[in-house]
């Protein structure tokens, strides 16, 4: 038996929306897309054809909830 115990580090919702959000968006800039426009097109449509293979962002953002993200990112914007 083990004498130590070990640490368990849960990410929240949000940490993980930002830390997603932050790849796909360097992936899309990488690519040369405009990656506002991009995200926004796939929120608007749920098409993941507007985010890029590159660096695994389309298998990123699709593990995220539309609706979760959106109402994230409004929270954000309004500063609450």
């Amino acid at each position: 038996m083990q004498d130590y115990t070990k640490k368990f580090d849960v990410i929240d919702k949000h940490t993980e929306m930002q830390q997603i959000l932050t790849a796909v968006y360097n992936a899309l800039k990488v690519k040369g897309y405009d990656p506002v426009n991009q995200i926004v097109g796939y929120i608007l449509s749920e098409d993941p054809t507007y985010i890029t293979n590159y660096n695994n962002a389309r298998g990123l953002i699709c593990r995220l909830d539309r609706d979760e993200l959106l109402q994230e990112l409004v929270q954000s914007y309004l500063g609450k």
